[in-house]
């Protein structure tokens, strides 16, 4: 196997131009299945179209099932039909269903119906669990054995069924019922005498995952264990598929970029690809949500015109106020947030966490409640009561918005929603508002000394 440089580039796209098959099939099919999705995707559709006409429909499934949703539509189209019929029956039965359960259902039916049965039906099963579940990620294609097999009986199956298996690495024992009893890896398969049974070598203590538990929690248990694969059974315990580390990392980036977006205040939207009035429509009630929390603001400068209108300096330092405020109340928040994305949290480090945000909070407060009162009176040479007021306003705020970017997301977890949806720009627009109540009750307090 060879790896994608500039030199193999060249001698493939060379060879496809000049349509010498055998040539740039034998380098084509000599790169690892990752260089061969790279090099497929700088391919105009000319050269596409000779790749489709000269690898089988088995050879092509990996290159598809390395694509993108938004380039394996694009592609679809340029397949015949049987071609393509025939590259589901090929692709692994969960990379199958991910892709046919994306498209509109007319298109998909038509697939399932033409492809064989045993693996329409696999796919068919896949797609009646429910989005990010295990039942929706797992794989139907893994290798079972039972527990009075010898070694040598399972290594003569392995050799059968391992070329349509997505990972050997783990062989699953189940009963007469299909009910799993046990798991044994490849490596304790191998260093077994051939005359032993899988029952006297299996593990019995095995961990799974039930068909419906959320695909986050599989992907920690993966992680957890240091799993290659986890099984997936139903609620009486039968054996319906596995989850393995390559859908996980997929589920995590997934899960990643969804958080991205709640603390983002842009869920749904952060797709690159997506277009400006789609983009548009998925952000807008966030923003007008936001709109008229802000308006709050706008009501409390209002409240105090008074003391604007006696000391309008007091209207310099409102941005600094609201700015830092919403500035560690979102850093707070993103420490939580991953916190307990990373299930680090238990009633005693919560508190824990909270005294330290705390802390924090104080500290940080203090130092740059000094430095802002002093600047402030080198800057505009004011009173000396109204370098007190900012810099004692600006503590107080930046206490109360730790604490707020602490408590919050904390909050919305302990009522099972995600805390990533305590997004960013909602934190700062609350700390906005309990910032300038805090600074102009604080100046109308101190308003006679000035």
């Amino acid at each position: 196997m060879v790896y994608l440089n500039e030199h193999n580039i060249a001698k493939i796209l060379k060879a496809i131009d000049n349509n010498e098959i055998l040539i740039w099939r034998e380098l084509f099919l000599d790169l690892h299945p990752t260089d061969q999705v790279n090099l497929f995707e700088m391919l105009d559709p000319e050269q596409r179209q000779i790749i489709y006409k000269n690898l089988s429909s088995e050879e092509f499934a990996e290159i598809f099932q390395g694509l993108e949703f938004k380039e394996q539509k694009e592609v679809l189209i340029e397949l015949e039909h049987p071609y393509a019929v025939d590259m589901f029956n090929n692709m692994y039965s969960d990379d199958a269903a991910d892709f046919l359960g994306e498209i509109d259902d007319l298109t998909a039916k038509k697939f399932l119906e033409h492809m064989d049965d045993e693996e329409s039906q696999d796919i068919q099963e896949l797609l009646e669990y429910p989005d990010e579940t295990a039942g929706a990620i797992m794989t139907t294609e893994y290798v079972a054995v039972t527990a009075n097999e010898t070694v040598a009986e399972v290594l003569k199956k392995l050799r059968q069924e391992a070329p349509d298996a997505e990972t050997i690495y783990y062989l699953y024992v189940i009963d007469n019922e299909e009910k799993l009893v046990g798991v044994i890896s490849l490596r304790d398969l191998i260093v077994a005498n051939l005359d032993e049974r899988i029952k006297e070598i299996m593990n019995v203590n095995t961990i799974s995952v039930s068909v419906l538990k959320d695909q986050e929690e599989v992907a920690n248990v993966i992680k957890d264990y240091n799993f290659l694969a986890v099984p997936v059974v139903d609620s009486l315990g039968v054996l319906v598929g596995i989850v393995t580390v390559d859908d996980v990392m997929d589920v995590m980036e997934d899960e990643t970029t969804e958080d991205f977006g709640d603390m983002s205040a842009v869920r749904g939207a952060v797709d690159l690809d997506m277009i400006s009035s789609e983009a548009a429509k998925r952000r807008l009630p966030w923003l007008i949500l936001l709109l008229f929390i802000g308006m709050i603001t706008a009501g409390i400068i209002g409240s105090f015109e008074a003391t604007l209108g006696k000391f309008t300096i007091l209207a310099v330092f409102i941005p600094l106020i609201t700015g830092m405020g919403g500035n560690i109340g979102t850093q707070s928040l993103a420490v939580v947030v991953r916190g307990l994305a990373l299930e680090k949290f238990d009633r005693k480090r919560v508190i824990s966490l909270i005294k330290r945000e705390l802390g924090t909070g104080v500290i940080i407060g203090l130092g740059c409640g000094v430095l802002v009162s002093i600047i402030s009176q080198v800057v505009t040479g004011s009173h000396p009561v109204l370098g007190f007021i900012v810099g004692f306003s600006l503590f107080c705020v930046l206490v109360v918005s730790t604490l707020i970017g602490t408590l919050v997301p904390l909050i919305i977890h302990h009522f099972n929603l995600d805390p990533a949806v305590a997004s960013g720009p909602f934190i700062t627009t609350i700390n906005d508002i309990v910032g300038l109540t805090i600074y102009f009750t604080i100046a109308t307090m101190l308003l006679n000394y000035l």
